[in-house]
């Protein structure tokens, strides 16, 4: 394979691939149950056949496709226990590896990019991927002055396979149902499809990544690497020697654990004020590492969005005046920002009921996300028998917050795959503006 698979067609058929090989490993698992295999070594099998499926084809494709699957596995903390085991490590896969582009290609890319003389700017350069993601890879390398360098090469095809993906992807959503019943992936496919070109521009990316580091320059708790040099197809970067943040979910001491959910969250609600309004946008396990001296380093600024003027101070008066009990503040605060229509009656009490269990963890000083909180809190607003389900379906999400509303759910779910306990009321009484009385 020399570049990502271009052609619509092709790319459709790995995409279509999905739901059939489902198909035929459903009908396997029924043929072995006559013949008196136990169900759930079938079942399991089915399982673990599926998921392993699913990161072939994903990965293979990268692109659109894979980044669907990295946005997937923030999710996966989300999983039924009984289904957690072989998605949860096949989407895991997705976060930080892909089959990687061959050497002579990557040598074409960056000689397009830097010229026919990049390698002088090397001292030395690894054609050996030190990670394949979605729409680049990462290759180890000495810039000409000592510096030890990551370098990000694009794949060629990368813009057409993005959009390919995104729209075959939006036709398969009843095949990540197995994942997750009642999951609709359609508003996550539109939305990645709105933001994701922006990705294919790593000129872009430098530039938010040289603003990133300018406001954390001097931070203890989050470390940005600085920009060494840029192209739209090649973007080169200070290297990072850290522990993958998806090693720290897998095998990480509770104080570990405890230590990067809380770096997390302050780089989540702290990067609007320490940058010109940035929201660092892409919060999976792959974008971090935590570093000896206890700092987390956030390593990818391909998806980064500007917060409108004004939004965060209402969301932290909104979320006070729900904390402090303030049911008609609240709906009066909803109507004004649009998730409620103005024209539609409804409870008060009830959408505060509704809300209060999703502010729990800034409900007191401290608190420990789990895997068991997040199903239990998708259960309630997923399950079509629950009150909240019947409430949420009636209210709007405006589409400024959009990308707000998908950034703090991603964030949510590495928080509940670390299983991380802090002080996250008092990081949203620093951090986030209207929260506080004064």
């Amino acid at each position: 394979m020399t570049d990502i698979p271009r052609r619509a067609v092709s790319r459709s058929a790995k995409l279509a691939s999905l739901p059939i090989g489902f198909a035929g490993r459903a009908a396997l698992g029924l043929g072995k149950r006559v013949t008196g295999i136990a169900a759930d070594v079938v079942s399991a099998e089915v399982q673990q056949r599926t998921a392993e499926h699913l990161f072939s084809v994903l990965g293979q494709l990268k692109g659109g496709a894979m980044k669907f699957g990295q946005a997937l596995s923030v999710f996966e903390a989300a999983l039924p226990e009984e289904l957690a085991g072989p998605y949860r490590a096949a989407l895991t896969k997705l976060q930080e590896a892909a089959p990687p582009l061959p050497a002579a290609s990557v040598h074409k890319v960056i000689a397009s990019s830097l010229g026919a003389d990049w390698r002088e700017r090397f001292r030395e350069f690894d054609d050996k991927p030190s990670a394949a993601a979605s729409i680049g890879q990462v290759h180890r390398a000495v810039w000409a002055d000592g510096r030890e360098v990551a370098v990000k090469v694009q794949y060629p095809g990368a813009g057409d396979a993005l959009v390919s993906d995104l729209n075959q992807l939006s036709r398969l959503a009843s095949l990540f149902r197995v994942l997750q019943p009642g999951l609709d992936v359609k508003p996550l496919v539109a939305e990645l499809k709105a933001r994701i070109v922006e990705e294919l521009d790593y000129e872009l990316e430098a530039s938010a990544q040289e603003e990133f580091a300018h406001g954390y320059a001097e931070d203890d708790m989050i470390y940005v690497p600085s920009v060494v040099a840029t192209s739209p197809r090649v973007l080169v970067t200070e290297w990072v020697d850290g522990t993958p943040l998806s090693a720290v979910i897998a095998s990480g001491t509770e104080a570990e654990r405890d230590a990067a959910g809380e770096r997390m969250a302050v780089l989540h609600f702290s990067a609007p004020h320490m940058t010109d309004g940035l929201l660092h946008a892409d919060p999976h396990p792959g974008n971090f590492r935590m570093l000896a001296d206890g700092r987390l380093a956030v390593l990818d600024f391909g998806a980064v969005a500007r917060v409108p003027a004004g939004m965060l101070e209402q969301i932290g008066r909104l979320t006070r005046l729900a904390l402090d009990g303030d049911a008609d503040g609240v709906l009066a605060g909803l109507r004004e920002e649009g998730f409620v229509k103005p024209d539609l009656e409804i409870d008060a009490q009830a959408v505060l009921d509704y809300l209060l269990p999703i502010l729990e963890p800034i409900a007191s000083d401290d608190f420990r996300f789990s895997r068991a909180w997040l199903r239990a809190e998708a259960t309630r607003l997923a399950n079509p028998r629950s009150p909240a389900y019947q409430l949420g379906r009636n209210l709007n999400l405006p589409p400024s917050y959009l990308l707000v509303h998908r950034v703090t759910l991603g964030s949510i779910g590495v928080l509940c795959q670390l299983e991380a306990r802090a002080g996250y009321r008092e990081i949203v009484e620093e951090w986030l503006p209207g929260f506080t009385a004064d």
